[in-house]
């Protein structure tokens, strides 16, 4: 099969765009993703294996491939899950695990976690076909919070709140400020609120685990003022534009067709 590095000719059409923006929006991958896939050569336009970034396509005439299939740009799908414990965030496992998809029925789209959630971690989990929606929630640029709710057995001293706050050293780097405070207390249980817009793996239980307060249960309740609510555990509700606009504090950062308020 013929190798393809450079731009094809017509590329300045008004109806072309990146070959990996277009992967992202088939629900392919995230956009970062799509680019080393690209690298990889597992990506093919009109017959031609695609190496190169600058690739500008037509999705309406230019023949793709992702490993061969062809891919089509899909009707958005955005749902809401209450994620329950014992449920990982994977599109498969080895261990033969529950995945997060097997609670979605009658979707017919390839949609994928946006996010994390480890296998004891519950509440607000996205799942969609947007690589672009998956990109805006995830890169720390963009900001976006997310809320969870912490159990302790200890009350944390407003000292280690507040350094959890300001930011701490995990994993060799500082994190960034994050809002906290105490919900609820009691003999051997306090519930802490914390919200933050980074999303590194198991970072809130490491984060309690470093000033040695040990995470008992986490959940997830908001993706910015997009909120879990009363949405029973294992339940989930389809998304529209205006759910999503919660997500970005009132205005989505891109453009979104062909989905209802």
């Amino acid at each position: 099969m013929a190798l393809l590095t450079e731009p094809m000719a017509g590329s300045a059409s008004a109806n072309r765009e990146r070959l990996q923006k277009v992967l992202a929006r088939a629900g392919v991958a995230s956009r970062r993703r799509a680019e080393e896939l690209i690298r990889c050569g597992r990506i093919s336009v009109n017959g031609r294996v695609v190496t190169g970034m600058g690739l500008r396509v037509d999705p309406a005439r230019d023949r793709i491939a992702f490993d061969g299939r062809p891919v089509r740009l899909e009707k958005k799908v955005y749902i809401l899950l209450n994620k329950p414990a014992g449920y990982v965030t994977t599109l498969a496992d080895p261990q033969g695990r529950p995945i997060v998809t097997d609670l979605i029925r009658d979707v017919r789209q390839r949609i994928f976690p946006v996010g994390r959630l480890d296998l004891d971690s519950e509440g607000a989990l996205l799942l969609t076909n947007d690589g672009t929606l998956a990109n805006h929630i995830l890169h720390p640029r963009y900001e976006v919070n997310k809320t969870y709710e912490v159990e302790l057995k200890k009350t944390p001293a407003r000292q280690d709140l507040r350094h959890l706050e300001e930011g701490i050293l995990l994993d060799g780097r500082k994190t960034w400020p994050a809002r906290l405070r105490i919900l609820s207390r009691a003999p051997g249980r306090t519930i802490v609120e914390i919200i933050i817009h980074e999303g590194k793996k198991r970072q809130v239980r490491k984060m309690f685990q470093a000033k040695g307060f040990p995470v008992i249960r986490l959940k997830r309740t908001a993706y910015g003022d997009l909120k879990i609510g009363g949405l029973p555990s294992g339940k989930y509700r389809f998304l529209g534009k205006n759910d999503l606009k919660k997500i970005f504090s009132g205005k989505i950062p891109f453009t979104i067709k062909n989905i209802p308020d």
